[in-house]
C-alpha cells in the first residue's frame, strides 16, 4: 500500500527500487499516452533551451572572425555573466516550475470536484434549485474564500484568467533580482575579470570589460524572461517560450554582422545585439503571459516570498556550487593563456548547448512529476521518472555520435588560427563522450526538481562541487588544457551518480519503490 492508501506495483517484494530505470524498457519508442505528454513538453522546451547557447555560438563564431584575443575576452565574460545570471535566476526558476504546476493541478482538481458536486445537486435536486446552479459557476466557487484552493490563493477573475501566487511573486523577485545583477555586474567588472584571470595587463581586457559592461544592461530582462519561462513550464506550455526565444535570437543573429561588421562596433556590437534580443524575448513573454493569468495579487499576503525563500535558498547553494565548478574551468583556462581560453570557450560552448537538449526532458520530467506528487499519483510518477532517464540515455548516445563525427569537421566556423583548431581537437573526445552522462545528470535534476527534493539536490551537489573544484586545481596544474576537461567529466559523473543514488536507493519522495 502506498501513503494513499492504494495498492501499487512497486511494493512488489520482487522488486527493488532500482527496477524503475528497466521499467518498461521495450516501450521507449512508443508514442503511447505519457510518451506524447513528454514529447509535447520536452521538444520545444529543449529548443527554447538550446536557442541561447547557440546564439552565443553565432556569437562566438562572428568574433572568432576578428581575432583570438577578442575570441577569449568574450569567453571569459560570457562564462562570467552566466555565472552571476544562474545563480541569481536559476533557484526562482526551479522553484517556480514546481509551485506553478503543483497549484495549477490543485486548482484543477479542486475545480472538478466542485464541478460534480453541482451536478450531484442538480440532479438530486428541485427544478427551482437547478434554475439557480448557473448563478454559481466554478469561477465564483474557486474564488470563494472557503474553497480547497484558496488556501494556496488559487482564484478566477470575472474575465477567465487565473491568479497564481507563485507566478505573481517570480515575476517581481526576477525584475528585482535583475536590476541588482546589472549594478553589481557593471560596478565590479574589472575585479570580476581580474578573478577571472584577466589582469589589467592582459590584451583581453579592454573587449571583455566592454563586452561584459554592455551585455549586463540586459540583466534584467534576462531574470524577467527565465522567470516567466518558469511559470510558463509550470503550465507545461513550453511552445511561448520557445516561439518567444527564437524570435529574440534571430534578432540578435541577424544584427550580429550588422553591427560587428557594417558599423565596426566588434564585440560591442555583438554586446548590443544580444541585449537587444533579451529585451524582444521579455517583451513577448510578457505580453503572452498578461493574456493568461491576472498578474496583480488580490493583496500582498497572498504572495509565495516565504515559501521561495525557504526552498530558493537550498537551490542557491546548489546553483553555486555547480556553476562555480564551470566558471572557475574557464578562469584556469584563461590563466593558461588566450589560445588555450579561446580553444576552451568553443569546446565549452558546443558542450553546454548539446546537453542542455537533454534539460527539456528534464522540464517535462519536473513539470510532469510535480503534477503526479500533487495528486499522490505515484504509478505515475515512476512511470514519468523511467522514461525521461531512458530517453536522456538515448539522446545523449545520439549526441556523441554527432559530435564526435562532426566537431573536428565544425572547428574551422569558429577560428582559422592552427593552435586553437589543435587544442579544439584534443577537446572533441571529451565535449562527444561526455554526452550521456551530462544527459543523465541535466534529467535528473528536473526529477529532483518535479519531486520538491531541493534539500538533497543542495547538499549533494555542494559536496560534487567541493571534489570537482579540487580536481580541477591538481589536474589543470600537472595536464593543463587536458586536465580541465578530465576534471570537468569527473564533476559531470559524480552529478549523474547522486542523482542515481537517490532514486536507485528509494529514499526521501522515493520511498514508495522500496519493498514493503
Amino acid at each position: 500500500m502506498d501513503e494513499k492508501g492504494t495498492l501499487s506495483p512497486y511494493k512488489d517484494n520482487a522488486r527493488m527500487p532500482i527496477y524503475i530505470f528497466f521499467k518498461d524498457l521495450r516501450l521507449i519508442f512508443k508514442l503511447d499516452e505519457l510518451g506524447l505528454d513528454i514529447a509535447r513538453i520536452a521538444f520545444p522546451a529543449a529548443l527554447a533551451l538550446t536557442a541561447d547557447p547557440i546564439a552565443s555560438l553565432v556569437d562566438t563564431a562572428f568574433i572568432g572572425q576578428i581575432g583570438p584575443v577578442e575570441l577569449a575576452a568574450v569567453g571569459v565574460s560570457i562564462a562570467l555573466f552566466n555565472q552571476v545570471s544562474r545563480i541569481a535566476i536559476f533557484p526562482l526558476v526551479s522553484v517556480t516550475t514546481s509551485f506553478v504546476a503543483e497549484e495549477d493541478t490543485i486548482g484543477e482538481v479542486s475545480s472538478e470536484a466542485q464541478e460534480n458536486e453541482s451536478l450531484e445537486a442538480g440532479s438530486i435536486g428541485s427544478s427551482e434549485n437547478k434554475e439557480l446552479l448557473p448563478q454559481h459557476g466554478v469561477d465564483e466557487v474557486a474564488s470563494n474564500p472557503k474553497s480547497p484552493d484558496s488556501s494556496f490563493g488559487i482564484t478566477t477573475n470575472k474575465k477567465n484568467k487565473k491568479h497564481i501566487p507563485s507566478a505573481s511573486s517570480a515575476l517581481l523577485i526576477g525584475a528585482i533580482l535583475g536590476l541588482i545583477q546589472a549594478i553589481f555586474i557593471i560596478a565590479g567588472a574589472k575585479p570580476l575579470l581580474n578573478f577571472m584571470g584577466i589582469s589589467l595587463e592582459s590584451p583581453m581586457l579592454k573587449p571583455a570589460h566592454e563586452y561584459l559592461t554592455l551585455r549586463s544592461l540586459g540583466a534584467p530582462a534576462v531574470l524577467l524572461s527565465l522567470a516567466m519561462q518558469g511559470v510558463f513550464r509550470g503550465f507545461k506550455d513550453t511552445k511561448t517560450p520557445l516561439y518567444a526565444t527564437v524570435a529574440g535570437d534571430v534578432t540578435n543573429i541577424i544584427l550580429d554582422p550588422i553591427l560587428i561588421f557594417v558599423f565596426h562596433l566588434g564585440v560591442t556590437g555583438a554586446a548590443i545585439a544580444h541585449v537587444i534580443s533579451q529585451y524582444l524575448i521579455s517583451i513577448i513573454l510578457f505580453k503572452r503571459l498578461m493574456e493568461k493569468l491576472d498578474l496583480l495579487p488580490p493583496s500582498i499576503k497572498h504572495l509565495q516570498f516565504s515559501k521561495f525563500l525557504k526552498n530558493g535558498f537550498l537551490l542557491l547553494l546548489r546553483v553555486v556550487a555547480v556553476t562555480f565548478c564551470v566558471t572557475f574551468a574557464a578562469s584556469l583556462a584563461a590563466r593558461q593563456g588566450p589560445t588555450t581560453m579561446a580553444a576552451f570557450q568553443v569546446c565549452l560552448q558546443v558542450w553546454l548547448a548539446t546537453s542542455l537538449l537533454a534539460d527539456g526532458l528534464a522540464v517535462a520530467g519536473q513539470s510532469l512529476l510535480a503534477s503526479a506528487f500533487a495528486k499522490g499519483d505515484y504509478d505515475r510518477a515512476a512511470a514519468t521518472a523511467s522514461r525521461v532517464l531512458q530517453w536522456g540515455m538515448l539522446l545523449g548516445l545520439m549526441l556523441a555520435c554527432v559530435l564526435g563525427m562532426g566537431l573536428k569537421l565544425g572547428g574551422k566556423i569558429f577560428t582559422s588560427d592552427v593552435n586553437v583548431l589543435n587544442l579544439i581537437g584534443i577537446g572533441i573526445p571529451f565535449v562527444a563522450g561526455t554526452q550521456p552522462i551530462n544527459s543523465l545528470a541535466f534529467v535528473f535534476d528536473g526529477i529532483n526538481f518535479g519531486a520538491s527534493d531541493f534539500a538533497y539536490s543542495a547538499y549533494s551537489l555542494v559536496l560534487v562541487a567541493i571534489v570537482s573544484i579540487l580536481c580541477l586545481l591538481l589536474l589543470s596544474s600537472t595536464h593543463k588544457f587536458v586536465g580541465l576537461w578530465i576534471a570537468l567529466t569527473i564533476y559531470m559523473t559524480l552529478r549523474a551518480l547522486v542523482g542515481f543514488w537517490r532514486i536507485g536507493t528509494g529514499t526521501g519522495p522515493w520511498k514508495f519503490l522500496r519493498r514493503s
